[in-house]
């Protein structure tokens, strides 16, 4: 049955064999009387706030007729007084509702339901998020649910341009999917791109929330590439400057984290803290976190480089070469200290939040100091890979930071295979990467370098002061200028009036 019919037992068959009846524990059902007429209701427990339907309840049941409502719309407009309530034929429309966490509600003789949007989900509060942290400024942060996240956005941008657009994604989860922009700032053709590849998803489920929408939205062919093409942030206060500056920002309930569309590779050197110190403390701090992320791609390739031959630090390099004796070769020991240090991270991800610290400084004293003295590695190796595994943190992206990874040891191994010519081709290569890279939407990945837009790639670099880039402020400016344009062409005709 794909629609709702006036048989009132027929209705209630379907939408209990589909919602699942007797067969789930958390599926609620109710027979009651209401003017009269029978009526039963569909609730999930957990979703449906508790409060809210007893005060319904209690209007209802007392109700001794509803002869003046003849269909579902018409009770609703009388007998309802939630704000949010809509009448539903399709049965598909009405069971997905229950399932979001609407109350149902049916009524003998008639051939639609009401859904009342009176629900409370289970959520957490509000907190900055763990990673992301900053200094000064907001110290919220996004949750999992999807309304509570609109509203941080509705809080900071209280702007009619803003548009919350709502979609349906996954024929199994149905989960819901917002795309937040501004109407006035947005650029229609990405826009439309964003909205065809959301409409072009065919998954049975998005069980891994924001990740699996962003992979449907790849492209097949682009798996091999390890730059990451979305970036994510779990601020309200990051991604309503995005949404300010034009981008689309995507939301996917059950995750606190944003997807901010489009993403290009050089994006990724701003962080939320350049923005809540001084234009210059922000640009300095920009600037040390682009040279020490370069640093951590190519510092350990070019220092194997160096002492592999003992010749190359002769000439004022004599602080690089190697003193202690060592039994494992150099660029098997480089390798090791790297999947030691993603050992190290996992296990401390899933250690006891109670023995995380005691577990670090064990894994750092007991492992280092015996890989030392066993001649398995020798202390350069750890004072370098250290630095590296620290240096990661420096910017926000862990995505960004694994792709680094991955790309430093192929340079390792292309090093340790041709020596200088393996670093000149593993740079290449790694430029041509990044030249292939294809963005989810947008323009070329490594914009605004390919194609060129020079203030654009200048702002990325050098943090400007905020009123530069005040949009009301340049449309005053451009006001003034109109006025007084105006006011010379109208003192021009004053003055050939009065000659004539």
């Amino acid at each position: 049955m794909d629609c709702l019919t006036a048989d009132f037992e027929e209705n209630v068959r379907t939408l209990d064999a589909l919602l699942g009846v007797g067969r789930c524990f958390d599926m609620i059902s109710r027979d009651l009387y209401v003017g009269g007429k029978r009526a039963r209701l569909w609730v999930v427990d957990g979703y449906g706030d508790d409060a809210v339907i007893e005060r319904m309840l209690s209007f209802w049941l007392p109700l001794r007729n509803i002869d003046g409502a003849q269909t579902m719309q018409q009770f609703i407009d009388r007998y309802i007084t939630f704000s949010e309530v809509n009448a539903e034929q399709s049965v598909e429309t009405a069971v997905t509702s229950v399932f979001l966490g609407k109350l149902l509600l049916l009524i003998d003789g008639f051939d639609a339901c009401a859904l009342i949007d009176a629900k409370q989900f289970p959520a957490r509060s509000v907190e900055e998020p763990s990673a992301g942290k900053v200094l000064r400024g907001a110290h919220d942060g996004f949750i999992e649910t999807l309304v509570a996240n609109a509203a941080l956005l509705r809080r900071r941008i209280r702007d009619p341009q803003l548009t919350l657009e709502g979609h349906k994604v996954s024929d199994c989860s149905r989960a819901d999917v917002v795309l937040c922009y501004l109407e006035n700032k947005v650029d229609r053709k990405l826009l439309d791109e964003v909205r065809q590849k959301l409409a072009k998803i065919d998954v049975r489920s998005v069980s891994m929330s924001q990740e699996s929408i962003a992979e449907a939205m790849m492209e097949k062919k682009q798996w091999w590439t390890p730059f990451p093409k979305v970036r994510y942030t779990e601020r309200p206060d990051a991604a309503t400057a995005c949404v300010m500056e034009g981008n689309i920002v995507v939301l996917v309930d059950n995750s606190p984290a944003a997807m901010i569309l489009p993403t290009h590779f050089f994006d990724f050197v701003q962080e939320a803290n350049d923005y809540y110190f001084p234009p210059l403390i922000g640009t300095y701090l920009r600037v040390l976190r682009i040279v020490v992320f370069l640093l951590t791609m190519f510092i350990t390739p070019v220092w194997y480089l160096l002492v592999k031959d003992p010749a190359r630090t002769q000439a004022g390099l004599e602080f690089l070469a190697i003193e202690s004796d060592y039994s494992v070769p150099l660029l098997v020991q480089l390798l090791l200290a790297e999947f030691i240090v993603d050992l190290l991270k996992l296990a401390s991800l899933n250690t006891p939040a109670v023995f995380s610290n005691s577990f670090s400084m064990l894994g750092a004293l007991v492992l280092g100091d015996f890989a030392v003295q066993a001649h398995w590695l020798v202390p350069e190796v750890l004072a370098y890979m250290a630095f590296v595994a620290i240096s990661n943190f420096a910017q926000p992206s862990y995505e960004l930071g694994y792709a680094f990874k991955l790309l430093r040891i192929v340079l390792l191994l292309f090093v340790g295979a041709l020596d200088w010519v393996g670093l000149a081709l593993g740079c290449i290569g790694i430029i041509a990467l990044l030249a292939s890279t294809k963005p989810i939407v947008g323009e070329g990945y490594l914009y605004p370098l390919c194609p060129l837009n020079k203030k654009a790639l200048f702002a990325l670099f050098v943090r400007r002061p905020i009123s530069r880039d005040n949009t009301r402020s340049e449309e005053r400016r451009v006001g003034k200028e109109c006025r007084c344009l105006f006011l010379v062409v109208s003192c021009a005709q004053t003055c050939g009036t009065r000659k004539s």
